[in-house]
């Protein structure tokens, strides 16, 4: 009697305690996948592994917004500062966010204190292209995994940031660097490369998420061979089917703003950047898998279709932006598709199951590369509006004006699709270039290019441009101008809300229906992150990192000019509805 007792009792601590033993643990495979229906936690990049950054809440709606206001910030201090791209993780009451200069932070998520700081020991020699930002970390069980800019992955205690592994992917000599926020999927930790400016090579890996050991690579140039668990797991592509000679060997094609995963399919899209040397004319054919969108089965690493945007890029129109999952009706026909705005200025809708083409439709103002697509979903390119070939006396080739410039109609801050209103929320740029190739030779860890640019804007009151976009149409529903790019990413909410952040410093939140402007915050630095949203205690609260920096201020031209006073700042902002 007394034994049975004190197993019932027993029973019932158990099943009591079981709720704290998985906090304890942390995330679990399963908690990670259902992170889209959990408003409880932010556990992925992306806010689910769809990557579609929207949540169902709605306490704070179009409503209240206006009366929003801070709880709390938080400083990454020191002087390292520059841009702050990063999109906070929440979990157990504590806000995870990387910083510049590849910095890990912990913080309370109810009073913002400070709780472990971890900075990684970066080498003199480090080569990123585009500022030292580090876009945002994963979290599984106790550990919180984030990339550094000498190209390393680490894993650290998420309650004490104690390092557990630290795993170097390639040799940032080479120009390889790491931005991006890598992603778990069954136990694995999924990611890409940077450096595409320095005729490296993109690769997506895997690793164990215990241990950080390899368990698959598969470089996305056509010629190099992959591997899955130690062997050889076949070439990419076909040697030289889109390439000439030896010219592979240093093809670019960086995976530097990581991927999505789709749970239907059990597929990884994952976007390629810039083919090596941005002069085309020194390598002609497609350049496969550049500039392109990949899916790849992630047990394996095999590339299971592709699609290119860009085919012989020839204006640096990276193909990395991110290709959100969707489903919707199109012809009467309920479809798994997905979408993606490109650097390219066009609006991408393909069939997701099997990488078919569906639509592409300008979403920016200005497309002069191409006049649109066939309906095998190949560009109708301009010949004409193809910076020239390099001539014979090494002199630089035909200037032409190119637009949207290669910062992109879209760079790497990421849109939004909300299930509630059937839209996506773009971030978008009206800017355009003087390019012109140049003779270029391969040097390891120096600058491949073959070309030179000037970006201007477009339009004297704007640059910046929020757009919403019916993916079944390509029509744009409605749109904000801002004067400054946009260059941060966006959030949407079951509350008919639209979040996004301006260089200005400004939090903005957005009628999600109409585009009307209902509230915004000086943050005092410019706004580069991606803001989040989350329920805590019976409150809905809204973070965003605020930083200035990021590609503009360094590759900008005219435009950098127009926002060199804005002052570079590190805080993270956390705000709610006063009670």
């Amino acid at each position: 009697m007394k034994a049975g007792l004190l197993a019932a009792a027993a029973a019932l601590w158990l099943a009591g305690s079981a709720p704290l033993l998985a906090q304890a643990r942390g995330p679990s495979d399963a908690d990670i996948m259902g992170d889209e229906a959990t408003p409880g936690d932010v556990l992925t990049y992306g806010m689910g592994h769809r990557g579609q950054r929207f949540s169902a809440l709605d306490k704070i709606n179009s409503a209240n917004v206006k009366g929003l206001v801070p709880a709390f910030t938080a400083s990454l201090g020191g002087e390292k500062q520059r841009g702050q791209e990063s999109q906070p993780i929440v979990y157990d009451g504590t806000i995870y966010v990387t910083g510049s200069y590849s910095r890990l932070f912990a913080f309370d998520a109810r009073t913002g204190a400070e709780k472990w700081q971890y900075d990684a020991r970066l080498p003199d020699g480090i080569m990123p292209c585009c500022d030292v930002v580090n876009r945002g970390a994963a979290i599984h069980g106790d550990k919180i995994i984030f990339g550094t800019l000498d190209a390393h992955m680490v894993a650290l205690n998420r309650h004490t940031g104690k390092v557990i592994w630290n795993k170097t992917l390639a040799d940032y000599a080479a120009g390889y660097s790491f931005t991006a926020a890598p992603m778990i999927v069954n136990g694995k930790v999924i990611y890409g490369n940077s450096g595409g400016e320095f005729g490296i090579v993109g690769k997506v890996e895997a690793r164990d998420v215990e241990t950080g050991e390899l368990i698959w690579s598969r470089p996305t140039i056509e010629g190099h061979m992959g591997s899955l668990k130690g062997a050889d797991n076949g070439i990419t592509g076909k040697t030289n089917a889109s390439w000439q000679g030896d010219q592979w060997k240093n093809g670019g094609g960086a995976t530097w703003l990581g991927g999505t995963y789709d749970p239907d399919t059990n597929l990884i899209f994952m976007g390629t950047g810039n083919p090596s040397p941005w002069n085309s004319h020194l390598r002609p054919g497609d350049n496969l898998y550049t500039s392109s969108t990949l899916a790849i089965d992630p047990d394996t690493g095999v590339i299971k279709w592709h699609f290119q945007t860009t085919p012989h890029d020839g204006w640096d129109f990276d193909g990395v932006n991110e290709f959100i999952p969707f489903d919707a009706t199109m012809g009467g026909k309920p479809m798994k598709l997905g979408a993606k705005a490109d650097r390219n200025g066009f609006f991408f809708v393909l069939d997701r199951t099997n990488g078919k083409f569906v639509s592409a439709t300008p979403f920016v103002s200005k497309v002069t590369w191409a006049t649109g697509f066939d309906r095998k979903g190949r560009p109708i390119t301009v010949p004409e509006n193809r910076p020239g070939a390099a001539n014979t006396d090494g002199s630089k080739g035909t200037t032409v004006f190119a637009a949207p410039s290669f910062l992109g109609g879209k760079n790497w801050m990421p849109m939004s699709y909300s299930r509630q209103t059937s839209m996506f929320y773009v971030p978008s740029n009206e800017w355009g270039m003087d390019i012109w190739n140049e003779p270029i030779a391969y040097k390891k860890g120096a600058a491949y290019l073959g070309a030179g640019f000037t970006i201007k804007p477009l339009y004297p009151d704007h640059i910046g441009v929020l757009r919403a976009i019916d993916p079944t149409t390509g029509k744009i529903a409605w749109e904000y101008k801002n004067k400054a790019p946009l260059w941060g990413g966006v959030l949407s909410t079951g509350g008919n809300l639209v979040f996004t952040g301006t260089p200005e410093g400004f939090l903005k939140a957005f009628d999600a229906r109409t585009g009307t402007e209902l509230w915004k915050f000086n943050t005092g630095s410019g706004v580069v992150g991606t803001p989040v949203t989350w329920e805590q205690d019976g409150e809905q609260f809204v973070a965003v990192m605020s930083g200035w920096g990021g590609a503009v201020p360094l590759w900008g031209g005219e435009v950098a000019k127009s926002v060199q006073a804005i002052n570079q700042g590190g805080m993270l902002w956390v705000f709610k509805l006063p009670k």
